[in-house]
C-alpha cells in the first residue's frame, strides 16, 4: 500500500514524519499527473499546491475548522487528502469527483466554488457567523473555537470582490487567516499594477533579509503598536519574515512572507504559529504553477486545464506532448475571425479577462499589441474599459466566458446599455461545458442579457455564422450586442448564409421558401449550436414527419414575422437552445406570439431545465437534458401531435441534492503538533 493508499483522513498527517510527506506530496503529484493525463482536468494549478494543503491540513482541523476555496481549481490534493481518492479515476464525471469543491461530496468542501474572487468574504462571512454563533476560536477566551482558513491565489487576489473582502477582513476582531499563494500566473501570465508588485516582492525578500532586521522593521512600519503586539504573541520564525511595508498593511492586515511554498517545514511552521493569532493575517506563499512536471512548470498556460494528453520522451528530440485532436474549436475560428475583423478595421479593439488563450485573444494580442489588452481576473473593470472606449468611437469587442460574463452584468447594464453605447460581448463557452460542470454552464447570459433594452442578441451555429455575426457587429454601433457559441468543435454540416439581416431568422430547410406550398407538421428554431443535433434528428424522422428547421440567430430581436407567419397558419413551433428554458429564446417566442396576440400554446420550448447540471462530458449533458438528437426526436414528435406523443422529460439528478457529510460535532477538535 502506498502512502497516499494510506490517508483516509487529514488526521492521520500529522502521524508521518517530514520525509513521509515529501513521498507523500509526490505520490499526490503523480496521482494528479496520471489522472489529468487521461481524461483531462487542472493539472498546473493544483501541482503547484501540494505542499501547501499538506502543510494546511497537518496543522489545522478542517472537519471543524473552516477552509474556504477561492479558484476551486486548486482543490484535487485537498480532495486526496479528504477521502475521495476512489473517486480520482471517474474525475469531471457525474459518477468521480468534481474538479472544484462540491459539499456533496464531502463536509470538508463548504462551497462550490468556480469564479474567483468569491474566498476572502465567505471566509469573512463564516468568521462573522462563528463569532455570532460563539463558536469562534479566541486563544485565551475559547481555545477549542473553529479558526477560519481562505486560500486564495492563481492571481485572483485582483478581482474586485477579494478586494472588498480585504477590506473588511481588516477590521475583524478574531482570528482569520488568509494564504495567498503567489505562483506569479493566473490561467495565463497576471496582469496590472498588482502582478508587477508580486514580481518585485518575490525577487527582492529573502528570510535572511528579514532575520536581520525583524525588530527595527516593526518599530517603522505605519500601525506600529499593534504589529508590536502581534509581534510579541509570534514565534521567532515568523518575526523573522513580516514584511516590510506590505500593501496589506493598508487593509490592517498582518502579513507574514513570502515563504516557500514548496518548504513543507517552514510551511508547518508558520502555519502552526499563524493558527493561534487572534487577528486577521496573510501569509504569502511562494509557489510554482505545475511544480513537479517539467512541461507543466515551462508553459503553465498549456497546461492549466488541458485535455487528456500523453507525453513523448526522446533523447535527440526531447519532450513531445500529445493531445487528441477533436476537430476546429469556436475558440479557433473566433481568434482567427476577430483578428481578421481588427485587420479590416482600426477602430476595432478587442479585450479579454485573464483568458488570452481560452477566448482566443492571444492571436490578436500578438498582431495588435496596441489595440488588444488583457486586465486580469477583472471581467467589471474589463467593460467598463470597454465601455470609455466605446464613448471615444472606437469599436470594442469583450471576449469572455458566458460564466463570467455574469460578474459584469452591471456594467453591461450601467455604463453600455443606458449610455446607448456599442460594446460587443463575444461569450465562448455558452450552454454546457462538460467537465467544469455547474460553475461554469453558461445557461443565462440570454436571459440576463435580453432584459437591456435595445441589446441584439445573436447565436452561431458554425464558423461561417459566427463570421457573419462578428461582422454585423462590427458595424452596429447603436447598442450592446452579443454572441454565444460553446466550447465545441465546428459543424461543417450547413453551407453558408448568404444573406444576414437584423431580427431574421435563416431557413434551414430549402423546401419549406413557401410554407402555404409545403405546410410543416412543426417548425423548429434552433437557437445556436443545438441546430446541428436538431438536423440529425430531423434526418432520422425521415417521411414520418414534414419538418421546418430555421437557424433562429436571434434571441433578440426575434424573428416577428416568422413566428406570426407559422402561428396564424396554426403551424406549431418547437424551439431549441443551449441556454436556460427559464428566461431564454423560447420565452422571447412566446413573449412575441402574446405581443400580437396569437396562440401561444403552439410554441413548444426545450432547452437546459430549471435544476443544476453537475459535471460530466458535455455530450452526456447535451443526453441528460434532452439536446442530443434522439432528445430533439422525441419533442419534435411531442411538438407536432401532443396528444400522442409525451415530450423529453430531464431526469433531475439527485446527486446535487444529497445531504453533506458530517464529519465531526462542531466542538470536537483533533490535536494538532
Amino acid at each position: 500500500m502506498t502512502l497516499l493508499e494510506s490517508i483516509k483522513s487529514p488526521k492521520q498527517l500529522r502521524e508521518l514524519s517530514i520525509a513521509q510527506l515529501r513521498d507523500l506530496a509526490a505520490e499526490i503529484r503523480q496521482a494528479i499527473i496520471q489522472q489529468v493525463s487521461r481524461s483531462g482536468g487542472h493539472l498546473a494549478p493544483n501541482l503547484g499546491v501540494v505542499e501547501l494543503t499538506i502543510a494546511m491540513h497537518r496543522v489545522f482541523d478542517f472537519g471543524h475548522d473552516r477552509l474556504l476555496f477561492d479558484v476551486g481549481h486548486q482543490c484535487y490534493p485537498h480532495k486526496l487528502l479528504t477521502g475521495r481518492q476512489d473517486k480520482l479515476a471517474d474525475l469531471r464525471t457525474r459518477k468521480g469527483m468534481s474538479g472544484f469543491p462540491e459539499p456533496s461530496e464531502s463536509g470538508y468542501d463548504l462551497f462550490r466554488v468556480g469564479h474567483a474572487g468569491t474566498g476572502i468574504s465567505t471566509a469573512v462571512g463564516m468568521a462573522r457567523g462563528d463569532q455570532i454563533n460563539k463558536e469562534s476560536y479566541h486563544p485565551e477566551t475559547n481555545p477549542e473555537g473553529r479558526r477560519v482558513v481562505s486560500l486564495i491565489g492563481d492571481a485572483s487576489i485582483v478581482n474586485g470582490v477579494a478586494m472588498e473582502g480585504l477590506n473588511n477582513a481588516g477590521i475583524l476582531k478574531r482570528q482569520m487567516l488568509i494564504v495567498l499563494n503567489d505562483n506569479g500566473m493566473s490561467i495565463s501570465k497576471p496582469q496590472g499594477a498588482m502582478a508587477q508588485y508580486f514580481d518585485r516582492v518575490r525577487v527582492s525578500h529573502t528570510y535572511t533579509d528579514f532575520k536581520k532586521g525583524a525588530k527595527v522593521l516593526l518599530d517603522s512600519m505605519p500601525g506600529g503598536s499593534l504589529i508590536r503586539e502581534a509581534y510579541h504573541r509570534m514565534g521567532e520564525m515568523t518575526k523573522a519574515a513580516i514584511t516590510e511595508d506590505s500593501w496589506f498593511e493598508k487593509f490592517g492586515l498582518l502579513t507574514v512572507g513570502p515563504i516557500d511554498g514548496h518548504d513543507l517545514p517552514t510551511l508547518i511552521e508558520f502555519l502552526a504559529e499563524a493558527r493561534d493569532m487572534d487577528r486577521p493575517m496573510i501569509l504569502h506563499v511562494k509557489t510554482t504553477k505545475g511544480k513537479g512536471l517539467d512541461i507543466a512548470e515551462q508553459d503553465a498556460t498549456k497546461f492549466h486545464s488541458p485535455k487528456a494528453f500523453t507525453v513523448e520522451r526522446d533523447e535527440t528530440l526531447g519532450c513531445k506532448v500529445r493531445m487528441p485532436s477533436s476537430g476546429r474549436s469556436f475558440t479557433s475560428a473566433f481568434s482567427d475571425a476577430i483578428t481578421d475583423v481588427m485587420d479590416r478595421d482600426d477602430k476595432v479593439v478587442a479585450a479579454t479577462a485573464a483568458m488570452p488563450d481560452g477566448t482566443g485573444i492571444t492571436q490578436p494580442l500578438e498582431k495588435y499589441p496596441e489595440r488588444t489588452f488583457d486586465t486580469g481576473i477583472c471581467e467589471s473593470h474589463a467593460l467598463d474599459m470597454l465601455a470609455g472606449m466605446s464613448k471615444t468611437g472606437l469599436r470594442p469587442f469583450f471576449a469572455v466566458y458566458s460564466t463570467f460574463l455574469q460578474r459584469a452584468f452591471d456594467q453591461a447594464f450601467q455604463e453600455v446599455a443606458l449610455q446607448g453605447l456599442a460594446v460587443r460581448l463575444c461569450l465562448d463557452r455558452a450552454g454546457l461545458v462538460g467537465g467544469d460542470g455547474a460553475v461554469h454552464h453558461g445557461f443565462c447570459d440570454v436571459s440576463i442579457l435580453r432584459t437591456l433594452p435595445d441589446a441584439v442578441l445573436m447565436a452561431a451555429i458554425d464558423e461561417s455564422s459566427l463570421i457573419q455575426c462578428l461582422e454585423f457587429m462590427r458595424t452596429w454601433d447603436s447598442s450592446l450586442s452579443s454572441v454565444r457559441y460553446p466550447r465545441d468543435s465546428i459543424s461543417t454540416v450547413f453551407a453558408d448564409a448568404p444573406t444576414f439581416k437584423l431580427g431574421q431568422a435563416r431557413l434551414l430547410t430549402p423546401q419549406h421558401s413557401d410554407i402555404d406550398a409545403n405546410r410543416p407538421d412543426v417548425a423548429v428554431l434552433s437557437f445556436g449550436t443545438p441546430a446541428i443535433n436538431a438536423n440529425e434528428a430531423i434526418e432520422s424522422l425521415g417521411a414520418d414527419y414534414n419538418i421546418a428547421h430555421y437557424d433562429a440567430r436571434f434571441a433578440k430581436p426575434v424573428d416577428s414575422q416568422l413566428i406570426r407567419d407559422l402561428l396564424t397558419r396554426s403551424i406549431p413551433i418547437l424551439t431549441l437552445e443551449d441556454h436556460s428554458i427559464v428566461g431564454g429564446f423560447g420565452t422571447s417566442v412566446i413573449e412575441c406570439a402574446q405581443e400580437y396576440k396569437l396562440d401561444a400554446s403552439k410554441v413548444v420550448r426545450h432547452g437546459i431545465p430549471d435544476h443544476w447540471i453537475l459535471q460530466d462530458s458535455r455530450d452526456d449533458q447535451l443526453a441528460e437534458v434532452g439536446l442530443d438528437a434522439h432528445g430533439i426526436a422525441r419533442m419534435i414528435r411531442h411538438a407536432a401531435d401532443p396528444s400522442r406523443n409525451k415530450p423529453f422529460t430531464p431526469h433531475q439528478n439527485t446527486d446535487s441534492h444529497q445531504t453533506t457529510t458530517e464529519i465531526k460535532s462542531p466542538k470536537t477538535t483533533e490535536t494538532t503538533a
